[in-house]
């Protein structure tokens, strides 16, 4: 009985549709994998915007998304030789110490690189007005750029965030939003109780 009217109950709904994702990404490997999920959610129907800084080194122009671009201090060159610079870290033979010195250095230099992006796209108006102005039904995002999140909660669309396991949960402890168990298993899993 209380199949069939479940059954009933489910073709009184409609199906899913697409819809409009901004998508906020973060330069780097992280896009290289992002462009493949895009790539699935335009053959499904979805309108794709992805917003870059106009110093972009891997994020390009596409057939399965429209890429609208914004101003930055940095040039293509630097950013270009910050990727490279991480890269290179990665296979140092230095002793560990110089090692973790010269990561720590090269983090804070990336760090200051990426906050400049993003205050250039949140004080940019013309593309504040855009994100406004068209309504879009949510915004796909990595939680390692703190950008995307800010946009969504100014413009109050729900995020979806492109990774999961950030380590110890610190991604939803930082929005302050609901946090319900989950049946997905979690690395590092921290509840904080408060």
């Amino acid at each position: 009985m209380l199949r069939a009217l479940l059954l009933l109950f489910l073709c009184f709904l409609s199906p899913a549709s697409a819809g409009k994702l901004l998508v906020i990404p973060m330069e780097g490997s992280h896009w290289l994998s992002m462009k493949e999920v895009l790539a699935e959610l335009s053959k499904r129907g979805h309108e794709i915007v992805v917003l870059a800084p106009d110093n972009k080194v891997y994020i390009g122009s596409s057939d399965v998304y429209d890429l609208k671009t914004y101003p930055v201090p940095i040039k293509k060159e630097e950013m270009e030789a910050q990727i490279r610079s991480l890269g290179l870290m990665c296979f140092s033979e230095e002793p560990f110490l110089v090692r973790f010195w010269n990561a720590l250095k090269d983090l804070q230099k990336t760090a200051a690189l990426f906050e400049a992006t993003y205050r250039s796209l949140l004080y940019n108006k013309e593309m504040m007005k855009y994100i406004q102005d068209s309504k879009f039904d949510a915004v796909f995002t990595d939680p390692f750029s703190p950008c995307g999140p800010i946009v969504a909660v100014q413009f109050s669309v729900p995020s979806v965030f492109f990774m999961r396991d950030v380590p110890c949960n610190t991604d939803k402890q930082a929005a302050q939003g609901p946090d319900p168990p989950s049946y997905v298993p979690r690395i590092f899993w921290h509840r904080q109780t408060t």
